[in-house]
């Protein structure tokens, strides 16, 4: 039998793949390691994201009620796929299956820069 471990994110949460290309100028020079460290701010790729904010359940409880309660999520706007330019003071270095991702809150994202297809030529 083969396992697969399944990365889940919760709550405000994104995944970031980081861009590694950022330790290079657009010259072509590699900067060294301490310049990276002096940035305020990263980019990369989301990978995955959370469910969002958790809305408070404001109904009463009814004591006929039996069923358990579904939680409910304002979405986040970050979605798969988007280029997200963030604060690297907020960002979460993990580990998983041997490659490097960035554990980065919402709420550190400044912008995002999202790809989409159009028919116009």
């Amino acid at each position: 039998m083969k396992t697969k471990k399944n990365l889940i994110i919760v709550g405000d949460r994104v995944l970031i793949d980081p861009d590694e290309k950022m330790d290079k100028t657009p010259s072509g020079l590699y900067l060294p390691p301490t310049v990276k460290e002096k940035e305020k701010i990263l980019g990369g790729h989301v990978k995955k994201t959370g469910p969002g904010y958790a809305i408070p359940d404001t109904t009463p409880d009814e004591s006929w009620h039996t069923g358990k309660k579904e939680v409910k999520y304002v979405p986040l706007q970050a979605s798969e796929g988007d280029y997200a330019i963030f604060l690297k003071d907020a960002a979460m270095e993990i580990e998983f299956e041997e490659k490097k991702y960035l554990i980065v809150p919402h709420s550190a994202i400044l912008a995002l820069v999202r790809t989409e297809l159009s028919e116009e030529g």
